[in-house]
């Protein structure tokens, strides 16, 4: 895995986004194959992550850290893989197993093609797995800028964390940024899942 010239922090967002969008697409197919991979001990290490019913992850795009290696877990434990469904300016949730149906939203990503009835409401979710565009070590994120993501899960805002749905975002290590000042809309994540750690942003047990 590549290491960073340097930390990212401050307030220029666009600039943020074009330095992660290449440090993502330097990283080599075998280095991103060997990430999946290691990404599963990770997440193994949250326990809701092995317990809980209904986990929500995505359709790795543009490079984003594939989530296949995790899917064979779920079902042998019992447990619904779901994948996002944008509906007007908001996400639900749909189960979705290899082989289902898929189609392509307005923004060229696979979604489960499910009926109306089918679809979860994000409040709904037990874990859900957040692409990262960049992370930083308090739990604030950075994604491609649409929104998506803070305004499905802005009802988190103000509640004791973590809280249903535990939110674990995910990234490759070089995607870290040595901090992001926060926007007021935005939502932090519980946990950052990259291959190399598990970084547990939770209140710590008094």
């Amino acid at each position: 895995m590549p290491t960073t010239s340097r930390p990212l922090e401050g307030n220029d967002r666009s600039a943020l986004r074009k330095e992660l969008r290449e440090r993502r697409a330097a990283l080599s197919a075998g280095e991103r194959i060997a990430a999946a991979t290691a990404l599963l001990d990770q997440l193994e290490k949250i326990p809701e992550f092995l317990t809980d019913t209904r986990v929500a992850g995505y359709w790795a795009v543009a490079g984003e850290l594939p989530l296949a290696a995790i899917v064979g877990g779920l079902r042998a434990r019992g447990q619904a893989y779901h994948l996002p469904i944008v509906e007007g300016n908001l996400l639900r949730f749909a189960p979705w197993w290899p082989g289902m149906p898929i189609a392509m939203n307005r923004y060229d990503i696979p979604e489960p093609v499910a009926e109306p009835e089918a679809r979860i409401a994000a409040d709904a979710i037990d874990v859900v797995l957040v692409p990262l565009l960049g992370f930083d070590r308090s739990g604030q994120r950075l994604g491609f800028g649409g929104g998506y993501y803070d305004r499905t899960f802005a009802f988190l805002k103000g509640q004791p964390r973590p809280s249903r749905p535990v939110l674990v975002g995910i990234g490759y290590a070089a995607q870290e940024i040595a901090r992001i000042e926060p926007a007021e809309w935005d939502v932090p994540v519980d946990y950052v899942a990259t291959e190399r750690e598990l970084i547990d942003l939770t209140p710590a047990e008094t």
